[in-house]
């Protein structure tokens, strides 16, 4: 549809390319023009981080705020122990009170460097937990108040559970409660917090749909829902997955190195794109730089690895990142700041194998898939090719530090402490 929006929120979002859907584009225009409103998102504790994948959604919060509003991050605490099913095929492994903590504790640790939380202005930013209000729940109370207003009939039309139940995969009694408690979220937001609007991945659209059809039943409050794409890159791959797995948040699961390191592998026909989403810098220059060709494009992916890194872990990391880059990649040189494997000389005993070396570092998943870079010409110690996959590291090779590769972009230091 072609809207014309008022407010400077829905406009950044239109003009970014955050908008999938909305409920009601001219009433949620309406309400945020009349005065600061509160947002929220809702993420679940499956992991101690999150990864690129919810970046997304943070950079929504963010753009939130700067126009003026008051966003809400709600930690899934208690839906968590139920587990959403939308568009999966099995169901979630259940995590104990214990382990969802310790990764709400992780994931906390992420938005301070995105959103305010510290301000005493009106907008400043609510850390919500739903275990708030979901973990005392009475359930016949529950079934009685809230339960009546949910149709199965219309639960079950919903994309997100109908595409498991086409492909006759089991949806459990338990995850089809995670939408009636993610509706009753928006409930309670709006009933504590005066919250208008929840925004989420067009995954979510459905759990939002009944949380709005609630609000207005229990509450006769008119609310809103805004979704963002689900994004792949433009060669199909899902986002926030890399050669080596997940491109965590959080520093001690993905160093800022790696991190930096993925945004300069962009492809070239994503970047104008993943600046709009994932930076701040004025949509003409996110255009000028997208349309680059040639080698300049390169100059133009360390612009977006640097201001992403400069988001997440500050300006100090994305420079020492990208130098980092540039001794590695145009010098031949090793590279301060690789991810680095420490060794002892008791870890090593008599030796251990190159292959094992490959492993531990992180280059490989496996000795199969390490023997198979050697066997390719893929595996480099030294920028030099590995040929023979039962070489044998000692204590004494290790008198300085040793760069492995795999690729051409994936680098790993092997040193001895």
């Amino acid at each position: 549809m072609t809207y014309h929006p008022k407010s400077d929120f829905i406009a950044t979002m239109m003009e970014r390319g955050f908008l999938a859907d909305c409920t009601d584009y001219q009433g949620l225009d309406e309400a945020l023009i009349s005065g600061c409103k509160p947002a929220y998102i809702g993420f679940d504790a499956t992991a101690q981080s999150l990864h690129v994948g919810s970046l997304i959604q943070i950079m929504m919060l963010r753009w939130f705020q700067k126009t003026g509003h008051k966003p809400i991050t709600l930690m899934g605490g208690g839906t968590t122990k139920v587990g959403d099913p939308s568009f999966r095929a099995d169901e979630r492994p259940l995590l104990g009170p214990e382990q969802i903590d310790a990764n709400i504790a992780g994931i906390k640790k992420v938005f301070s460097a995105y959103i305010d939380y510290d301000t005493d202005a009106e907008n400043a930013a609510l850390m919500l937990n739903n275990a708030e209000w979901l973990d005392g729940l009475n359930y016949l109370d529950f079934l009685r108040d809230i339960g009546r207003h949910f149709s199965v009939n219309r639960m079950l039309a919903f994309e997100s559970v109908k595409s498991r139940l086409d492909r006759e995969q089991s949806l459990s009694f338990l995850e089809f409660n995670y939408m009636i408690l993610q509706a009753y979220d928006f409930l309670e937001l709006n009933r504590r917090y005066g919250c208008v609007l929840q925004m989420g991945g067009s995954d979510q659209w459905g759990n939002i749909v009944n949380g709005i059809d609630l609000t207005r039943r229990v509450l006769d409050h008119e609310i809103y829902g805004l979704t963002s794409p689900l994004l792949t890159t433009s060669d199909g791959k899902k986002m926030g997955k890399s050669q080596d797995g997940a491109v965590w948040l959080n520093p001690d699961m993905r160093s800022p190195y790696e991190f930096w390191q993925f945004w300069r592998n962009t492809t070239d026909a994503d970047v104008g794109r993943f600046l709009k989403l994932y930076t701040e810098l004025p949509v003409d220059e996110c255009d000028r730089l997208g349309a680059l060709a040639g080698a300049e494009i390169n100059e133009a992916k360390i612009r977006l690895a640097n201001e992403i890194t400069t988001l997440l872990h500050g300006a100090e990391a994305a420079t020492t990142a990208e130098a980092t880059a540039r001794e590695v990649f145009e010098k031949g040189g090793v590279g301060g700041d690789l991810p680095t494997l420490t060794l002892s000389a008791a870890d090593l005993g008599d030796g251990m194998s190159i292959v094992q070396l490959i492993v531990k570092s992180g280059l490989a998943k496996s000795g199969k898939e390490a023997k198979r870079l050697i066997a390719e010409n893929g595996a480099k110690m030294d920028d030099t090719p590995l040929t023979d996959a039962g070489l044998m590291i000692d204590a004494g090779a290790l008198q300085s530090p040793i760069k492995l590769s795999a690729g051409k972009k994936r680098h790993a230091l092997v040193q001895l402490g």
